[in-house]
């Protein structure tokens, strides 16, 4: 059965890695030229190119051991956006002030993770499912306050009165999985400075 490995693909090769989110938006051109936008997806979805990050045969070698234990496409694993893997900007480590959770109700006690982008007035709420456990900080009311992390979600130890601002930082991973079935490295390619194709896509888990 396809699974989910709680692992880490090897940071000192997705640090070079290319990729980033990706939209699909359906296009229908009028006879007036006007168009017709919409997309199918709520969310976007990561697609990275490990590829670029292989240096040597040692990499090689990583890449080949880590692929065969995750059974190709078959099980999913944790991958460093090192774009996009904090709850602030790339180089701010992280404060409890960070990201709005939620706002303190009374009663609960438990809250999922996510992550706000935001230009001018739009923005777009984005599930953390793979928080780093020990990098979890919280805040009631700018306040920080202890929390347990589980499986995207922080619980305090008693609800947050009514009205609490919930916020919370954090480091992150993307839960994907390879986006092929077989790994073809060409040796003779690869050392007239061929990058080899490592293609890695986002799961929903």
């Amino acid at each position: 059965m396809p699974a989910f490995h709680d692992i880490r693909f090897p940071t000192n090769i997705s640090l070079s890695a290319s990729g980033g989110p990706e939209r699909r938006t359906r296009i229908v051109t009028l006879a007036s030229g006007h168009e017709e936008r919409n997309t199918p997806w709520a969310l976007s979805r990561r697609r990275y190119e490990a590829g670029y990050g292989v240096r040597s045969l040692d990499d090689i070698h990583t890449v080949i051991a880590f692929f065969e234990a995750r059974r190709g496409r078959l099980h999913g694993f944790r991958w460093n956006d090192w774009t996009d893997h904090r709850s602030g900007s790339p180089s701010a480590v992280p404060t409890p002030a960070d990201q709005p959770i939620a706002t303190g109700d009374g009663l609960t006690t438990g809250f999922a993770l996510t992550k706000t982008y935001a230009s001018g007035p739009v923005s777009e709420i984005r599930p953390i499912t793979h928080p780093v456990a020990d990098t979890v900080i919280a805040a009631l009311d700018s306040i920080p306050t202890p929390v347990t992390v589980q499986d995207g979600r922080i619980t305090f130890a008693t609800p947050p009165p009514p009205g609490t601002r919930i916020t919370a930082g954090y480091e992150f991973d993307t839960p994907v999985r390879f986006d092929t079935d077989r790994l073809d490295i060409n040796l003779a390619g690869f050392e007239a400075g061929e990058i080899p194709s490592i293609p890695i896509i986002e799961i929903r888990v």
